[in-house]
This record gives structure tokens, sequence and C-alpha cells, in this order.
């Protein structure tokens, strides 16, 4: 039996590579996300051990970087007894000053010692390290973007933000460092660094020429003392924790190509039992058992599989290596030390592709084993055709999937608790229903199949309505072949749905929360970073100005939990900024008196008339409860009065200004203004609605390109699912076809009907992805938020449905070209 099937696999070499596609693509997808991340682990760790050797032994605070290092404990390193070098690692704030005199960045960036010599970490990329007070080095990626290059005169900020002007003697390499990879930074020698970022203690100490217990036994046992190689793994483990989110997140995308590339592999075995169901019965004639027929069919499906994952192995290692190029191309600038093919992957790889072929082959296999002999006397057209009926096992599946799914999305939508639980409500909701969706779904393909292809069987003539009734007389194949491509699009649907919703709900919420022209602020950063009163005052006189407000804030205690204390200066509430209340009113803020916002009010148990403990600079006050407030305010926590808020804390400056143009104003000369009242300023940073709402959806838009190219997989293996099922019917229409042809068809007309049986089959499953897609998008956008915006976004919607069909048409290409070319005596002699 085993050499039968080896036999039959060598006769039809074709029919083993269009099986073994579908797998190949989900493999390949897997051990792409392997190879990829495996190479930025591998990048990462040779990286760090290169740094960390120039290290004999380093001192640390006790659990990770979140302590700090005294000075006088670099000194009673340095004279341990063997020590040639000793560097004290500072890190802080310290802003650089771009060309157009602002702070480059929404956050400072990273001041940093440099050391000089052998304790030198990072990679020099041009000229040297700072030597003296005057000397600074800027990190080659913020350099390239501010276009500063060696011998340029830089402004960096201290931590009292004064100005401090330096020669840039270097660029260098700050990538081992995740903050200064990510903020930029900016490096001088040691004592300049506590200097300008304002330290008194140190991040690490590292040292030259001492053993590690020599040190130990200097410092104590409250710091952590590790060698070099110790650290090397230490920080490496801490950067590569980056690549395992990556990996988590690209691995549930390699699942869902696994589950399409299942039920293609499913579809094209159940098609080929169906096929060979005279030559199954044939083996039993001749004394083959039903356990030697499972065998073979199960046999078969693991050359397939082995066959599928190991051109995966090889299309992975293809899919790793471009994207890490890709990432690099855009800048990411990741570490590498080659392409990395791990024995762990190509164990993952085979595993997964060989077991997911095996089960998907087990239902047809066991199928087969019921062909009885008398089969063998048969010659059906077609196998598996007719009408399809709903049996009360898939009715009572089906059923109950959906009432589960539907109350488990409900429970989603109505919680009182909104986030991470009620999307995984809602993400349970959606595989309950679709799996009600796949028991059900051969029985709707005739319903589906007549409105999908009323259009097509009308403009078609002929061919158009053979194409619409090849589609709908096989039920259970189409249906199969359809979902698959459910699944991608359902996907894609959702995701943009989600998408459409988020960019609806910002803008709203922007619109409530900045129901003015410009928000200024100062760079965000450590310490009590405020916009200077000075940049009001100046506004307030100017003609283009028709409003300026400044909302000053305190983080501080609240009756018994945190919270922040606002207040708002300039024109009364009500008037710009406008909450909508729950009780009480803005005329009820009175001196003593204080407003809540919901959420604050819901978490202190605070009402209108409620008294509640604010602690101040001076001790704790009681404060009454005037009102309580929702809506989208810029306001969080309790608001009061200027003048309390004066008694109550120190702070004098706004952390925001809010500013709306005078009536007549135009937007420019209103910006221009704004912008002159900053420009003294390099940490004030000016921004408009306008842009803040391009931020928010350039942001979204890259979310759901990302979304849309990693799912763009499963759509693809659902398109091959669909040529494959085309190419096998061809075989096993091959006597209709050349009766059609005889009949006087025209090669061109026969083509015809092949891809619109394709069109119609995309269609069926791109609009049943669409529906479960946005109907679960709806879910998912209830239960991020309750005022969450609803927004399909129609054009994408349709979009998506016209690609699939055009997708589904070009799929058809190559079967119906060998329809087209097969000859018609040969074709009615086939049997």
């Amino acid at each position: 039996m085993l050499r039968t099937t080896l036999a039959g696999l060598r006769a039809r070499p074709l029919r083993l590579l269009l099986t073994a596609v579908a797998i190949t693509l989900g493999v390949g997808f897997i051990a792409g996300t392997f190879v990829l991340t495996d190479t930025m682990d591998s990048g990462v760790q040779r990286t760090f051990a290169r740094s960390a050797d120039k290290v004999d032994v380093a001192v640390r605070p006790k659990g990770g970087s979140g302590g700090e290092l005294p000075a006088g404990l670099m000194e009673r390193v340095r004279g341990v007894p063997g020590v040639t070098g000793v560097h004290g690692l500072v890190q802080g704030d310290a802003a650089l000053v771009g060309r157009d005199g602002k702070a480059v960045g929404d956050v400072p960036t990273v001041g940093m010692s440099v050391p000089d010599g052998r304790l030198l970490r990072y990679e020099l990329d041009k000229g040297r390290v700072p030597r003296t007070r005057a000397e600074a080095v800027v990190d080659s990626r913020t350099a390239g973007r501010e276009h500063f290059t060696v011998g340029d005169q830089v402004t960096v900020l201290d931590q009292g933000n004064a100005p401090h002007r330096f020669a840039v003697v270097g660029l260098v390499d700050f990538g081992i460092d995740q903050e200064a990879s990510f903020r930029g930074a900016v490096g001088f020698e040691p004592a300049t660094a506590l200097r300008m970022t304002g330290r008194k203690t140190y991040q690490e100490i590292d040292v030259l020429g001492a053993d590690r217990a020599a040190v130990a036994a200097a410092v104590g046992g409250s710091y952590e003392v590790l060698t070099g190689e110790e650290l090397g793994v230490r920080l490496a483990d801490s950067a590569g924790a980056d690549t395992k989110v990556i990996q988590a997140g690209l691995l549930i995308f390699g699942l869902v190509a696994m589950l399409v590339s299942a039920l293609v592999i499913y579809n094209t075995f159940s098609i080929l039992i169906a096929q060979r169901m005279r030559e199954m019965a044939l083996l039993r004639c001749v004394g083959a058992t039903r356990r030697q027929v499972f065998g073979g069919v199960v046999a078969e499906s693991f050359v397939v599989g082995v066959v599928g994952s190991l051109l995966g192995l090889l299309a992975g290692y293809g899919i790793g290596a471009g994207a890490m190029a890709l990432f690099n191309a855009f800048g990411a600038n990741m570490p590498t030390a080659g392409v990395t093919l791990a024995p762990r992957t190509v164990a993952v790889g085979l595993a997964v592709g060989v077991v997911v072929t095996v089960l998907s082959a087990l239902l047809p296999a066991r199928a087969a084993t019921r062909v009885a002999p008398v089969a063998a006397l048969r010659s059906d057209a077609e196998p598996g055709a007719g009408r399809f009926r709903l049996g009360w096992p898939r009715i009572v599946v089906a059923g109950l999937c959906a009432v589960l799914g539907v109350l488990a999305g409900l429970a989603g939508v109505m919680s009182g608790e909104k986030g991470v639980a009620s999307m995984f409500a809602v993400a349970g909701a959606g595989a309950l229903v679709f799996l009600a969706v796949l028991a059900v779904m051969p029985a709707l393909i005739r319903p589906f199949g007549r409105v999908a292809g009323a259009i097509p069987a009308r403009l078609g003539g002929v061919p158009g309505r053979l194409a619409v009734e090849n589609a709908r007389r096989s039920p259970r194949r189409t249906a199969t072949t359809t979902i698959a491509l459910t699944i991608g699009v359902g996907l894609m649907s959702l995701f943009a749905v989600v998408g459409a919703s988020s960019k609806a709900s910002s803008e709203r919420q922007l619109d409530a929360q900045f129901p003015v022209d410009f928000q200024i602020q100062n760079q965000f950063g450590e310490g009590d970073r405020r916009v200077p009163h000075a940049v009001a005052a100046r506004l307030a006189g100017r003609p283009e100005i028709g409003a300026v407000i400044e909302k000053r804030e305190k983080d501080t205690r609240i009756g018994s939990a945190d919270g922040t204390v606002n207040t708002l200066g300039g024109p009364p509430l009500g008037t710009v900024i406008k909450p909508s209340f729950v009780s009480g009113s803005a005329a009820d803020l009175q001196p003593g008196t204080a407003l809540a916002d919901k959420d604050t009010a819901a978490r202190q148990g605070l009402a209108k008339g409620r008294t509640v403990q604010i602690k101040t600079d001076h001790g704790t006050v009681p404060v009454r409860i005037a009102g309580v407030f929702g809506g989208d305010t810029p306001l969080t926590g309790l608001l009061v009065p200027g003048r309390d808020f004066d008694r109550y804390f120190s702070v004098r400056d706004p952390s925001q200004i809010y500013v709306k143009a005078a009536d007549g104003a135009t937007a420019a000369a209103a910006r221009e203004a704004v912008q002159d009242a900053a420009r003294p300023y390099p940490t004030v940073k000016v921004g408009s609605a306008a842009e803040i709402k391009e931020e928010f959806t350039k942001a979204i838009d890259m979310v759901l390109m990302i979304f849309a190219g990693l799912l763009g997989l499963a759509v693809v293996i659902a398109l091959f699912g669909i040529a494959n099922t085309l190419t096998l019917s061809v075989v096993e229409r091959t006597r209709e076809s050349a009766l059609l042809r005889a009949l006087g068809l025209t090669k061109r007309q026969l083509r015809r009907m092949l891809s619109v049986e394709a069109l119609v089959m995309a269609v069926i499953g791109a609009v049943t992805g669409v529906l479960l897609g946005t109907v679960f998008g709806w879910a998912a956008t209830r239960a991020m938020a309750d005022d969450a915006v609803f927004a399909v976004p129609y054009l994408q919607i349709v979009g998506f449905v016209v690609l699939a069909g055009a997708a589904g048409m070009l799929a058809a290409v190559l079967p119906a070209r060998r329809a087209a070319r097969a000859s018609i005596v040969e074709s009615l002699a086939h049997d």
C-alpha cells in the first residue's frame, strides 16, 4: 500500500505541488518570524557581549536600573587594589536645541557620560570622545536628522533649561542604550555630564583591572557586582525583551495563516478523495483493508506536509532576511550577525507543517475508508454534488456556538469596565460565531451564490449562468473554499472598522478636549516641566488672539487616593471649555468648593454636597464638591477656583496653555503670534488641533498598514485554495467541459465560465468576511470605551470585496487555460 501511495504521488507531481503550496506559505510565515527575531537576538547578544567585554567588573543597583549609586561609592571602588580605570555612568535629561531654535523631539535628548579609553562601550562613527567641558558628542541618527556634524557648535539645555554651547567633536552610535537610541543623546566628559543633567549619583560603575570578589568586598552587599560577561548577558536580555514581543505578535498572524492553510488542505484532500473514489474502490476489490486505505491517505498527507514544510523553511529564511533588511532600510538600525536559522526553527516549522497537514487530512482519510468495493462500478459526474442538508448534530453545534458567541459579545459590549477583559470577551465571541458560520456555511452557499452571481449570470450570458450553477452545485466544497477567504477578509475588515472608529473617536475627543486652535506645552521630561507664565502674558494683548486659557495642575492626595487638582485661568468655564455636567453647574464653582470629573467621583465615592480632604503645600484642607462633570475635556481630578489653588499650592506656571484665535484673524497670523510668544523658550512646543489630529491619523494608519500586510498572507493562501479547487475541479469535470465544447462553447467562453465561478466564490467569501468583520468591529469598538464612535470605512470595505473578486479571477487563469487547451476527443474519452 505504501508503494502504491508513493507511485501515485510520483505520477501526479502537480497535484502534490498544489497541495503543498498552502502549507508552504503558512510554515514560511512562522519560520520567517523565528528567523527574524533570532537574527535580531543574535545581533543584540553579540553587540552587548562585545561592548561588555571592555569591562572587567560592573557595579549596579540591586533590582536593575531603577536604583542609583552614590558618588562616594565610586571613590571606594577606585581605591580597590589593582583597579586601573573607573567610569561612573551618568544619564539624565539634556535637551539638544535644533537649528530651528527649539529643543529636539517631544522629550529631551539623553545627556550621557562618555569615557575615554577602553571603558568606552559605544561605537564612534566619526571624530573622537569629548575631553574638555566645552566639547560634546551627538548620537549619529539625531545628528543626521538635525544636520549636525563634527566641528559644529550646538546648544544644549541643562536641568534648569539654561543654554550651554559645545563644540561637536564626534558622532557616536549609542544603539546599545535603548533610551538613548529612542530619544537621541548628547555625550559629555563625566564631570560635565553630572553638571548638565543635575545628577548627583550614577546608574552604573564600570571597572578595569580588579576581580569581582575584591570589588564586591569594597562596595558591600547592598549592590549587584557583575563580571563583564554577566553584564553583557544582563544587558542583552533586557534589550532582547522587545524581540520577544515582536515574536509573539507575529506568531499570532502565523497561526491565522496556519488555520487558513488547514482549511485549504482539508478541502484539497476532500476533493482528491472524491475524485479517486473508483481508485479506492478498486483497491478494496483487490484486497486492501480499510486500515490500509486510511494509512495510504495519511501517508500521502505526511509526504505533502514534509515537502510543504521544507519549502516553507526555505521561504521563511528569505522572509526573515528580507524583513530584517527592510527594518534597517527604514532606519531601525538593528545589529545583525548574519541571518540565523536555528535548529529550533527547523523543528517547529517541520512539526507544525506536518501536524497541520496530517490533521487536516484525517476526515477525508476517514471518508476514504467508507468506500465500498461496489463503488468501482459507479461513474459519478462530480462526487459530492447535490443539495446539502444540515444534520441535527451540525445544527446543535452551530446553534450552541452562535448563542454562546452572542452572549460573550454582549458581555464584552455591555461590561461596565472597558478594556482588555472586554476585548478578550469580544474576541472569544468572534471565534464562536465564526465556528457557527463554518458549520452552516454549506447550507448558505446556494442562496448566497444566487445573490453573488446575479449580476455575473445576467451579464455573462450562458458561460456566466453555468459558472454560477457550478459554484452552487457542490455546497460543501465551495463553503470550505470560501471560508478560508472569509477569515482573511473578515479580520482585515475588523481592523479597518476598529481603525476608522479609533480615528473618529480621537477626532471627536480632540474637538471636545481642544475646542481651541493651538495648544502650548513644555517638552516632556524628568521633573516638573511647565510652560512659563510669561508666554501667556505675551499672548494676552495680541489682536490675533481671542482667548488664552492657562491650565495649572498639581498631583496630590485627594481623599484616600492620589489625584490631580486643576484650575483654569482665562475665560470662565463653559465658554471655551464646555464640560457636560452630571450634577451641578459651572456657576456653582465658588471659593472653598471643587468640581469633580465623573471618573474621580466614581472611584472616590464623591457626589454633589459631599466634602473631601485635599493635601496642600500647607496641610490638609476640606473642600465641598459643588458638581460632577463628564464629557471629553482636558480636565481630570478636581477643578478649583484660581485663588483657592494659589492658597493651596505654590505652582504658578501652567502645564498647558490653550489659545483660541480672534474672530476674523487668519490661521497663519494667529500661529505666528503664538510661535513668537514661545520663541524665547526652546523647550516650549506649539501644536495645532489639525496637527494633533494628523499625528493620530498617521499613527493609526501605520498600524492598519502593518496589520493589513500581515493578514494579507491569509488572503493569499485562501486565493491559492481557490486556484487549487478550480484546478482539481477542472480535472474532475474533464468530460463535462469537453461536452460543452462539443455543443458549441468556445475556448474563450470556457475560460470565462471558470473565471466567473472563481469570482462568485471569492465574492461569497469576501462578503461573508466583511459582514462578520464589521459586526465584530462594532463590538470591539464598544468594548474599548462607552463613548467610542463607531465608523465604517465604506470605500475600504468595498475595496476589499473588489480586490478579492479580482484576485479570485486571477487565481482562475491557469486552471481556465488548462481546461481550454484540452482536446475535445480525448476529454470525451476520459474516464
